[in-house]
């Protein structure tokens, strides 16, 4: 009986130490460490941080104004917390291979006002760019906190966004099957005048 214990200890162990590890801040509150942009992102007397585009900084392709971790991160669960402006728009991309072509190396969350859109597609507020959209639209109102979470675990990915899940997909049957299973992640800067908040940004690797 002990040795079949200790078997089952010894194969269960390495997975229950993964589900069991802690969050880790990625947004210290203060200043970008552990980060790297180009773009005018201004940390906040409240601890957020506001994407503010500069004159003239307009268009999405602007891909090294982006907000992007230092780190690379594979299987997690993301949390992300953020307010938008009305016509708002950014995005939250992870598993980015390449950061000169996130659109080809990477996967989005997009992140976008959709308050009161009855149909949801891969475009609008939660959707995966090119590949699902939100199966309800769970977006709050522009100057209102939305909280979304992510979680990766080899091709299975799940959004939760304000408390509701609306995604729930397998990416080897879906048109991101070739991206990268480990990369970057990154906050869209949407270019002028989208100024966005986003505050908790959080990571729990499995």
């Amino acid at each position: 009986m002990k040795k079949l214990l200790l078997t089952i200890f010894i194969v269960l162990a390495p997975a229950l130490c993964a589900e069991g590890r802690d969050w880790v801040t990625l947004y210290n509150g203060k200043d970008l460490t552990g980060w790297q942009t180009t773009g005018n992102w201004l940390p906040q007397k409240d601890g957020s941080l506001l994407i503010k585009p500069r004159k003239g900084e307009k268009g999405w392709q602007r891909y090294s104004a982006y907000l992007w971790s230092k780190k690379k991160y594979k299987d997690f669960v993301l949390h992300v917390e953020y307010k938008y402006p009305p016509k708002g728009n950014s995005g939250v991309h992870f598993r980015v291979g390449d950061l000169k072509n996130p659109v080809n190396t990477g996967i989005e969350a997009q992140v976008l006002d959709s308050y009161g859109k009855k149909k949801m597609g891969h475009h609008d507020h939660g959707g995966i760019i090119r590949t699902v959209g939100a199966s309800k639209n769970m977006s709050k109102k522009a100057g209102e906190w939305n909280t979304m979470i992510l979680t990766c675990k080899g091709h299975h990915l799940k959004v939760q966004l304000n408390g509701e899940q609306i995604v729930d997909i397998h990416l080897d049957k879906t048109p991101m099957k070739d991206r990268p299973l480990e990369g970057h992640i990154g906050l869209q800067d949407h270019g002028e005048p989208n100024n966005l908040h986003f505050r908790n940004i959080k990571i729990k690797e499995l």
